[in-house]
């Protein structure tokens, strides 16, 4: 299953510590970032994607994320 969020995440060094910290919550997925993309998309692949835990840590970071529709 793969879930894209779009998120206010601007610079590469910011996606770095969400990505690490994503993947310290869920080791088992592939996670990246296409901040090149005017959402500044997040992707999160993996068995099972908690969605709600996803936007939660990212929230308690201070960055904005939503599901993308």
């Amino acid at each position: 299953m793969v879930e894209i969020f779009k998120t206010n995440v601007q610079e590469k060094t910011e996606a770095q510590e969400i990505i690490a910290l994503l993947t310290f919550h869920f080791p088992e997925s592939k996670i990246n970032f296409d901040l090149h993309d005017c959402d500044k998309i997040l992707r999160v692949e993996a068995g099972h994607v908690p969605v709600g835990e996803v936007m939660s840590l990212v929230h308690q970071n201070g960055f904005w994320c939503d599901v993308l529709d």
